[in-house]
C-alpha cells in the first residue's frame, strides 16, 4: 500500500440480532480509532437499538452517527464521527434473548454479504459477532456455523467443491493456540471422522498458516484416548492413525510431534514447549482455551482465501438487552485479524 492509499476496512458482522452481537459491536467501535477503519454489516434499526442501549452507561457510544453505505468503496473519506453501516439483511424485527428464525436469517444474510465483499478483495478481513446455530437451522440454513458457511461460500466463489477447499477452526487464548481436526460433530461422529487424510490435512493447514505469518511452527498433536492410548491399552487410534500421520509429516520436514497425552499437552504448550496443538475434536481443543478466559479467546478460520476471526463465545441470550455484555473477546478478534 502506498502512503496515499486508504487501508481496506475490516468488515464486522452484527451476529444474531437477538443476542449480544450488536451490543458488543457498538462497544468495540468505541475503540475503533486504535484499530483502524471498520464497516458494520448488519441492520440499521438493530444497530441503533444497540447503540441506544450502550449509551445509557457509556455516553461515548452516542458520539458518532451511522452512515448508510451500499458498497465498501462508499466508505472512503468518511468523517471521523461517522461509522459506515451496510444494510445487508431484511429488518429482522426480533426481541432480545430467544431463538428466532428471523434472527438466524438476518445473521446469515450479513455473513453472505461480508464474505462476498471479502472474496472480491474489498476488505482487509471479516470479524464476525456471535450467531446462534439453532436460529440458523430454523431459517433453513444448512450449515451449522460460521466456519462451514464461510467455507461453502468461498468454495462456490472459486468454483470448487467444499472438499477441495478445506478449512479448520483455530482457537487462541493468551499463550495457547489449538487447531481442531473436526468441528461441529457429536463425539461419536468425531471419533469416526478421525482419518489419516483429515489429520494430515489439519497438520498441513496449520503449518501453512503459521508459515505465512513468518515462522515454522512447533506443532504438537494430541492423542484421542486417555494417556494417548497407553500403547494400545486404551485404544488403538494413536498406533494405527495418529502416529503414522505424524511420522509422515515429519518426513516432509514439518516440526510436528505426537501423539501426546491430551491431559498434559495443552499445559506443555502454555509453558512454551509448542506453538500450537492439533486437537482431535471440538471440546478437546475448546475446553483449555476457554478455561484461560473467554474474554480473550479468538476463533480464526484457517484455510479461507481471506482473514476471518470471531470472539470465542456465543450469543449469551441471558445477557442480551441488559447492556452488561463485554466486548473484550470481539476486540481481541479484531486485533488478531489485523
Amino acid at each position: 500500500m502506498t502512503p496515499n492509499q486508504t487501508p481496506k476496512p475490516v468488515l464486522m458482522t452484527m451476529g444474531d440480532p437477538a443476542g449480544i452481537g450488536p451490543e458488543i459491536v457498538v462497544k468495540a467501535l468505541m475503540e475503533r480509532h486504535a484499530l483502524g477503519p471498520c464497516v458494520v454489516v448488519g441492520d440499521w434499526a438493530t444497530m441503533q437499538r444497540a447503540q441506544a442501549l450502550v449509551s445509557l452507561d457509556h455516553p461515548a457510544a452516542g458520539a458518532w452517527r451511522w452512515v448508510s453505505v451500499e458498497t465498501v468503496a462508499d466508505t472512503a473519506q468518511l468523517p471521523a464521527a461517522c461509522v459506515a453501516l451496510v444494510q445487508a439483511c431484511a429488518p429482522p424485527n426480533v426481541g432480545w434473548g430467544r431463538v428466532q428464525a428471523a434472527a438466524g436469517q438476518a445473521a446469515a444474510e450479513c455473513i453472505r454479504w461480508a464474505a462476498n465483499a471479502a472474496l472480491a478483495g474489498q476488505a482487509a478481513a471479516i470479524v464476525t459477532a456471535p450467531i446462534h446455530k439453532e436460529a440458523l437451522a430454523l431459517a433453513g440454513i444448512e450449515h451449522p456455523g460460521h466456519t462451514e458457511y464461510l467455507q461453502a461460500l468461498a468454495a462456490q466463489h472459486a468454483g470448487v467443491s467444499v472438499a477441495q477447499l478445506p478449512v479448520r477452526m483455530m482457537l487462541s487464548a493468551p499463550g495457547l493456540k489449538t487447531v481442531l481436526v473436526s468441528i461441529h460433530l457429536s463425539l461419536r461422529d468425531a471419533i469416526n471422522a478421525l482419518t489419516p487424510e483429515g489429520l494430515a490435512q489439519t497438520i498441513e493447514l496449520t503449518h501453512r498458516h503459521f508459515s505465512a505469518l513468518g515462522h515454522a511452527p512447533r506443532i504438537a498433536v494430541a492423542g484421542l484416548n486417555p494417556h494417548a492410548g497407553e500403547g494400545g491399552l486404551f485404544g488403538r487410534e494413536e498406533i494405527e492413525t495418529i502416529g503414522p500421520v505424524v511420522q509422515s509429516a515429519q518426513a516432509k520436514g514439518l516440526n510436528v510431534t505426537g501423539p501426546h497425552a491430551p491431559d498434559t499437552v495443552f499445559m506443555r504448550a502454555l509453558q512454551g514447549e509448542f506453538d500450537v496443538v492439533v486437537a482431535m475434536y471440538h471440546d478437546q481443543g475448546l475446553i483449555p482455551v476457554k478455561l484461560l478466559g473467554v474474554e480473550h479467546g479468538v476463533n480464526t478460520t484457517i484455510g479461507l482465501p481471506f482473514v476471518r476471526t470471531s470472539p470465542d463465545h456465543g450469543t449469551a441470550f441471558d445477557l442480551a438487552g441488559t447492556g452488561r455484555a463485554s466486548a473484550a473477546s470481539l476486540l481481541a478478534a479484531w486485533a488478531a485479524a489485523l
